[in-house]
């Protein structure tokens, strides 16, 4: 079943580079080519040099974009899981609510005309910041660290830290991140795959000669016709940093889940 699995999942990358590395008239031969061609660095270098697309451009962004936005929810949602879980004040729990009210209500369904008038206000149309800053925080990365806080992080060993004397930020800096480190190395990649594929709000934003990497693989679409291979090798130069970040976070939540076995 894990071979079976692996497979099925690994098929369309395989196959996205094979069109990639092929020409248009092969690409569309019946039937298809099984084996990858020898044209994946002339269709990267038609990509990059693509007029109307501006890819590199809209690499550059992303890559600012989604790197700005999950250190953001990262953080913050690390820091506000902390309080909810560990810490008692006063309104904590109708302020978790309120965290959780929010996943309730889509944003881009609901929220894409106000927001709008809201950068247009701001005169950030065009901008990146219109694109980062709705995205800074959202409710799963709090209730997603917020619970798995409560079952990594006993509250006798945060007590201990305060015996010893250790303040609030010391004890989420020595106490608290190491032991929530696969957490959030899973919210880290979930944050980094939706912002970094993220397409209609981009499109809304940004202009055209300074698009995000989804918007750019869009305009690579011929005026006449579909560059079936153009598409491809734009994807798949797309999917190189998507892999680094599996590679960087999978490291991370192995290392946190051995760290823990080891503890125990």
């Amino acid at each position: 079943m894990l071979i079976v699995t692996i497979v099925v999942s690994a098929f369309p990358l395989y196959w996205m580079v094979v069109i990639a590395s092929r020409s248009n008239h092969e690409a569309t031969d019946i039937p298809p080519p099984f084996l990858p061609g020898g044209n994946l660095g002339q269709n990267i270098q038609r990509v990059l040099a693509n007029e109307d697309a501006h890819y590199l451009a809209g690499l550059t962004n992303s890559v600012i974009i989604a790197s700005t936005v999950t250190i953001s929810v990262v953080l913050i949602s690390t820091f506000a899981g902390f309080a909810f879980a560990r810490l008692r004040f006063k309104g904590g729990r109708i302020l978790l609510l309120l965290v959780l009210v929010t996943m309730m209500v889509p944003l881009q369904q609901m929220g894409m005309v106000p927001l709008y008038r809201m950068m247009v206000s701001l005169e950030w149309i065009g901008t990146l910041k219109a694109v980062i800053l709705p995205y800074l925080l959202n409710g799963f990365g709090v209730f997603l660290m917020t619970q798995y806080t409560e079952q990594a992080v006993p509250n006798e060993l945060v007590e201990a830290a305060r015996v010893d004397g250790a303040s609030t930020l010391r004890i989420w800096w020595n106490v608290i991140l190491p032991a929530v480190r696969p957490g959030m190395a899973v919210l880290g990649i979930n944050t980094f795959m939706l912002t970094w594929n993220d397409f209609l709000w981009p499109l809304i934003v940004l202009t055209p000669d300074n698009p995000t990497v989804q918007v750019a693989i869009n305009s690579l679409n011929a005026k006449y016709g579909t560059d079936y291979v153009l598409i491809f090798s734009g994807t798949a130069l797309s999917v190189l940093p998507l892999i680094v970040v599996f590679v960087v976070f999978g490291r991370q939540i192995i290392g946190g889940l051995m760290e823990g076995a080891v503890k125990a």
